[in-house]
C-alpha cells in the first residue's frame, strides 16, 4: 500500500524568515490521520532564509535528524557541541534526558533541510550529538544508511550515525531511469521523500517533496523519471 500525499497537501506556515511545511501534525497543524507513520514522528520541509534560524529551545525523548539539501545549517547545544552540516550531510542529536540546541542558517545563502523526528524505543540515557559527511557518489545507484538504531547489527550500517530507535534513515541518488531496491519487509512501514527529481513506486509517481507512506511491501523498488535524490525512514 502507498499513500501519496502531494507536497500542496501538506500543512505549514511561512514565518518570513522560516516557510515550513508539515508532512505530519505539528505546532499549529493538525490532522488526525497524519499525526505518525509507526514510529516516524516529524517529518519537516523547511526553507530557512540566510543570517535567520532557530534560537536556543529544549527537546527530550525524541531523535531529531536533519538532513541538509541545500546551503548548510550550524548547530550548538548545551552539551558545548558546535558543527556545520552541509548540503547532502546529515546530522543527528538524541535528546535523551534534556537538551538545549540552536540551529541557525549563518550562509547568505537560502538553506533548505529536511528534519526528521522519530521516537526513541531508549529512554533514560544521556543526551547526545553526531553529524558526518555522505558524499553523493556513496549512493549513486543504491540506498545508504545515513542512521541507524542497530548499527552493529546490520551489515553495511557500520558507517551510520546511532539512532536509539528501531528505524534507519537511508537515502539514494538516481539517474533517470535507473531503479534501486530496498528490503523493507511486510511488518515494517516506510516513508519516502525525494528531495529532488520525481521518482515511480508501485506505479505510483511521487515528485520532488511529496510524501510516500509505503507499507506491506517486502521489497521496495524505486525507478527514478528523472535525476533524483532520496530520503526515506524506514520504521517500526
Amino acid at each position: 500500500m502507498i499513500e501519496l500525499r502531494p507536497f500542496s497537501s501538506l500543512g505549514g506556515e511561512n514565518h518570513g524568515w522560516l516557510d515550513a511545511k508539515h508532512h505530519f501534525s505539528f505546532a499549529d497543524y493538525h490532522d488526525p490521520a497524519r499525526m505518525n507513520w509507526g514510529n516516524l514522528r516529524v517529518w519537516n520541509d523547511d526553507t530557512i532564509a540566510p543570517h535567520t534560524g532557530f534560537p536556543p529551545h529544549p527537546h527530550r525523548d525524541m531523535e531529531i535528524i536533519t538532513y541538509v539539501r541545500e546551503g548548510a545549517i550550524t548547530h550548538a547545544d548545551s552539551l558545548g557541541n558546535q558543527g556545520r552540516t552541509e548540503a547532502g550531510d546529515v546530522q543527528v542529536m538524541s535528546a535523551g534526558t534534556g537538551i538545549r540546541h540552536s540551529e541557525y542558517n549563518m550562509e547568505d545563502v537560502t538553506t533548505r533541510i529536511f528534519q526528521i523526528w522519530i521516537m526513541p524505543t531508549r529512554s533514560g540515557e544521556a543526551p547526545g550529538w553526531g553529524a558526518r559527511p555522505f558524499p553523493k557518489g556513496e549512493r549513486a545507484g543504491q540506498f545508504i544508511t545515513l542512521a541507524s538504531g542497530y548499527a552493529a547489527d546490520r551489515e553495511g550500517d557500520g558507517d551510520a550515525l546511532p539512532i536509539r530507535t528501531d528505524a534507519r534513515v537511508i537515502a539514494a541518488t538516481l539517474q533517470a531511469g535507473e531503479s534501486a531496491s530496498y528490503p523493507l519487509g511486510k511488518d515494517r512501514k516506510a516513508y519516502l521523500v525525494p528531495a529532488t527529481g520525481a521518482v515511480r513506486i508501485e506505479g505510483v509517481t511521487v515528485h520532488a517533496r511529496d510524501g510516500a507512506a509505503i507499507r506491506d511491501l517486502d521489497v521496495l523498488t524505486v525507478t527514478a523519471l528523472a535525476d533524483s535524490e532520496i530520503v526515506m525512514v524506514d520504521a517500526a
